[in-house]
């Protein structure tokens, strides 16, 4: 059979019947959007101004130029709201926050990173809430929004991954100021290809690996075990459908040969995915307004193709794409939903079933995922007649069947055929009266539920074909399901009424006719919401109101028993104190049980009271008048202190003797002077926890040593000297561990106060010296502080206060002590060693640098030499305060002649950062490698003659 096409002039030309797509694919990509007046209205279809990239949000479809405007576009009636301009370079990434569409993140070409608030709300101005130049100089090739929080993850060309994070003016004065608003989570060993942010969970995908990342605990893990080479992705992929709600989100990473790893989200691969076969089938056609669809059974080959990137799409379905073809799997079953040959494609952006694809030429097309028969209906909304006809005739087994009538019932598909023109589509229209033929009828399709309808009610048919029941009287249980069925449609119905549900109630058992809302709320949708009081509100609502006040009344009440209850055990407590004094007769156990019974509720008492403090220092260094005057800052620090440590401090500032249940005046008065004075702190705690005696001091001698006891500054500044203080007694122990169970919340406040407490002591004026000098907190708290932040520090101060860097290299020693690069590097093998090392990358450094300085005092300068591979990772700064300075000019020299000759210099004068190194190294390398002075004078002074000199040489 032949199809009759006749155009607008010459004779009819006879086409081939269309061909019938098999029956194992339902869903097809379609285009019922053009976005080419778009972009000419924007002026992006010239050869000038050209859109580089794009991102799409449910509000925004965000489009970046090569001039560096990025132009923001309301989907809703494709207009254009804002126009952000950059002088930075072009606009090489964009990407809209998910769940706050008031934020926008901005890449340039230069490596600039910007986070916009387009404050559209209040009708304000937009303004850059930051910023981020830690990319200078690097194509920034992946940006990630967290899923909950306001911070940024960027990736660039070099493999550096880091953090931004922005404020927010909508929460008040000072929100938006961040305290540390960049942050380097890793450096990955190749470019990044893509990341993806799941549950506090990172998803870093390079040119050889995919790592995973705990942001919260800092840990990484590679995925898998065989490297790769190329443009490979990975993403995250939910379960949140069926019996899979709640479970923890799967990984897909992309492999060479069409295969894809699935793991575990502890990076643990399960199994592995082979689409290689399974690409071996004619692709499905485009079905679009520029051209009529082509459909080739016989185009049959096996695919092997590399996966640049991997998108989760729509309902649980896997997107990737190569220049010239879009690929969709369903993962869950291993099978190819559809994939499509789309021409000159650069980059890929979804929001749910929807995908906007950039072409290499600049031009824009809105493609949407959606299966066969709501294709029909959608092109029949458009009277897109032909194009409808075709799709019904290549799908004619999805249209054919009982379940396509409920979105395409048979009178519209014969106004479709009435449509079609005798003269031009005449075999077209023939062809679809054999699909219409072969349709189950509508008794087929309603059957069971007009047996249910009839066994129960009698019903009668109107002209509108809507079906009216007449329930029967006489059986009460039909009455009752009659009026609950009744009550739930009304109650229903009123839901619909109310704007807050349209989110909410898009998932349903049928898939079909969530995608049928969908379409009619973006084509047809309610243009206002008006909710009417004097409607009574329905049950559901009524209930949850009632749930939610019942709610807040029983929290409520329990905060203020608590409160009564934990101000009633204080009181018990002291009482309790005095009455041990008073009467020395009651029993061991006794006692023992009242101790227990106030120790328990205690810990959550002590735990509420260090967050209240913390809460309160953090509100109070968001304020910039705080954070910007060190006085304030340091008043603030110090009120929260103390808190700090009673709670956490080590153990006799929370008791008087750990090992005595007794609570006497004695261990009362050491508790005192240990929270009043904390330069004693060093001898107790080394007593206490190394349990050996130290060398005790008379009053006379601390009348001697310090005369002005009354003045507490004074005393601090005396333990301000700490390596005269420390001679009689040996170092603090270095506190590694948490010594109670802190909450991830509350340990992520304390980290940021304990690490600016730790640097603002360091950083110091010495005429202001903090109550608990830098290495006296570094070692008691080094289980708080951010171990980056530290190392920068310790790099900054190493000159002046070499033992805050020796003690920040004891506790990193003591942490990785169980780590099992240590067995290997205590084995002697240098090699076997370095080989352990580059196994453990990502590397985060000051890990690294504690396996480096084992290295070190292992093999000396063999080590120190061989380190230049960690660059950067390790920076020359790190080797200094590691290895002797004739080391350090063997590790420089090594480290230089790693790059190319042309390359050397450039890189030479990279390092020499800042201008103070220049005249540092060049007096190194002429004390250590000049001659010495007695090679070249005598011990007179006079010059030593050539042959002296060479004798003496």
């Amino acid at each position: 059979m032949w199809i009759i096409h006749r155009q607008c002039r010459g004779s009819p030309v006879k086409m081939p019947l269309l061909p019938v797509v098999p029956e194992n694919h339902s869903h097809v990509l379609a285009e019922f959007d053009c976005l080419d007046p778009l972009l000419s209205a924007l002026r992006l279809d010239s050869g000038r101004l050209k859109c580089t990239c794009l991102a799409v949000s449910r509000k925004w479809l965000a489009l970046g130029t090569s001039t560096g405007g990025l132009h923001l576009i309301q989907r809703e009636g494709w207009k254009q709201r804002l126009i952000l301009t950059h002088k930075e370079g072009s606009i090489t990434q964009v990407a809209c926050c998910p769940h706050d569409e008031d934020f926008i993140a901005v890449a340039t070409s230069q490596g600039l990173v910007v986070v916009w608030e387009l404050q559209l709300e209040r009708r304000g101005r937009p303004e850059r809430v930051s910023v981020s130049w830690e990319h200078r100089g690097h194509a920034i090739t992946a940006l990630c929004w967290d899923t909950s929080t306001l911070r940024v993850f960027v990736g660039d060309s070099g493999g550096k991954v880091t953090c931004l994070r922005a404020g927010s003016s909508k929460l008040g004065k000072g929100s938006a100021f961040v305290i540390f608003p960049v942050q380097t989570v890793t450096t990955v060993d190749s470019r990044v290809v893509q990341l993806g942010y799941q549950d506090g969970r990172l998803l870093v995908s390079s040119l050889s690996r995919c790592y995973l990342c705990d942001t919260d605990r800092e840990k990484f893990w590679r995925v898998g075990n065989k490297e790769r080479d190329g443009e490979y992705g990975a993403c995250f992929f939910p379960q949140n459908r069926g019996l899979l709600v709640g479970q923890p989100p799967l990984l897909y990473c992309a492999r060479p040969g069409s295969r894809v790893w699935e793991a575990s989200f502890n990076g643990e691969v399960l199994s592995t995915h082979q689409f290689k076969q399974l690409l071996a089938c004619p692709p499905l056609p485009l079905i679009t307004y520029r051209n009529e669809p082509h459909y080739n059974p016989a185009q049959k080959s096996s695919q092997s193709i590399a996966f640049p990137k991997l998108l989760y799409l729509g309902d649980q379905n896997l997107l990737t794409w190569t220049d010239s073809a879009v690929y969709i799997f369903t993962p869950q079953n291993g099978q190819v939903l559809l994939w499509t040959e789309v021409k000159d494609l650069v980059d890929i952006v979804v929001y749910r079933s929807e995908l906007f694809c950039l072409h290499g030429s600049g031009r824009l097309s809105h493609l949407s995922l959606l299966s066969a028969e709501r294709c029909v209906e959608r092109l029949l909304r458009r009277e897109s007649w032909p194009l409808a006809a075709v799709v019904c005739c290549m799908f004619q087994h999805t249209i054919t069947t009982s379940r396509a009538r409920k979105s395409i019932p048979i009178d519209r598909l014969e106004h479709l055929r009435s449509q079609l023109s005798s003269s031009t589509h005449l075999e077209l229209s023939g062809q679809l009266e054999e699909v219409i033929n072969k349709l189950e009828p509508l008794d087929s399709a309603c059957s069971s539920r007009r047996s249910s309808i009839s066994s129960h009610e009698s019903f009668n048919v109107l002209d509108c074909g809507i079906y009216r029941v007449i329930s029967r009287r006489g059986s009460q249980s039909d009455e009752e399901t009659g009026s609950l069925i009744n009550q739930s449609t009304s109650e229903e119905e009123r839901l619909k009424e109310f704007s807050f549900v349209q989110e909410e109630d898009q998932v349903e058992q049928d898939p079909q006719s969530s995608e049928r809302m969908e379409a009619e709320r973006s084509e047809q949708g309610l243009q206002f919401h008006l909710p009417l009081s004097f409607r009574p509100k329905p049950p559901r609502i009524a209930l949850q109101a009632v749930k939610d006040s019942v709610s807040s009344f029983v929290k409520k009440t329990t905060e203020k028993i608590n409160t009564l209850q934990m101000n009633s055990e204080l009181r018990q407590r002291s009482e309790f104190k005095e009455g041990i004094q008073a009467d020395t007769t009651s029993s061991h156990s006794e006692e023992m049980d009242n101790e227990v019974y106030d120790e328990m509720p205690n810990t959550e008492a002590d735990m509420q009271e260090l967050r209240a403090a913390t809460e309160r220092a953090i509100s109070q260094i968001q304020d910039p008048l705080v954070l910007l005057d060190p006085a304030c800052l340091r008043e603030t620090l110090l009120e929260w202190l103390p808190v700090l440590e009673r709670i956490l401090g080590p153990e006799e500032h929370g008791s008087g003797a750990a090992g005595d249940s007794k609570v006497d005046d004695a261990g009362e008065e050491r508790w005192e002077r240990d929270y009043l004075n904390p330069c004693s702190e060093q001898q107790e705690e080394s007593f206490c926890l190394s349990g050996e005696p130290t060398e005790s001091i008379t009053e006379d001698e601390k009348k001697e040593e310090s005369p002005e006891l009354g003045g507490k500054e004074d005393q601090c500044d005396s333990a301000e000297k700490e390596p005269e203080a420390s001679k009689g007694s040996p170092p603090e122990p270095v506190r590694v561990g948490s010594p109670k169970p802190v909450p991830s919340d509350l340990l992520a406040n304390l980290t940021q106060l304990a690490t600016l407490y730790t640097e603002l002591s360091c950083f110091r004026n010495q005429q202001d010296k903090p109550a608990v000098g830098c290495t006296h907190f570094l070692r008691r708290y080094f289980f708080l502080l951010d171990k980056e932040r530290v190392r920068r520090m310790c790099l900054l101060c190493y000159e002046e206060q070499p033992e805050v860097q020796s003690s920040f290299t004891e506790a990193m020693l003591d942490l990785t002590q169980s780590s099992k690069v240590v067995e290997v590097i205590q084995r002697g093998d240098l090699l076997r060693s370095l080989r352990s090392l580059r196994e453990l990358q990502p590397w985060s450094a000051p890990p690294l640098l504690a396996h480096l300085h084992r290295l070190y005092e292992k093999h000396g300068e063999a080590a120190v030499r061989s380190f230049s591979q960690f660059y950067p990772a390790i920076t020359p700064a790190d080797i200094m305060t590691m290895a002797q300075r004739s080391h350090f000019l063997a590790y420089l020299d090594n480290l230089v002649q790693s790059r190319t000759e042309g390359h050397r210099l450039s890189f030479l004068q990279s390092l020499l950062d800042p201008e103070s190194l220049r005249q540092d190294w060049l007096e190194l390398a002429l004390t250590h490698d000049a001659p010495q002075r007695c090679d070249t004078l005598t011990p007179d002074g006079l010059p030593r003659s050539i042959d002296m000199q060479r004798a003496a040489l």
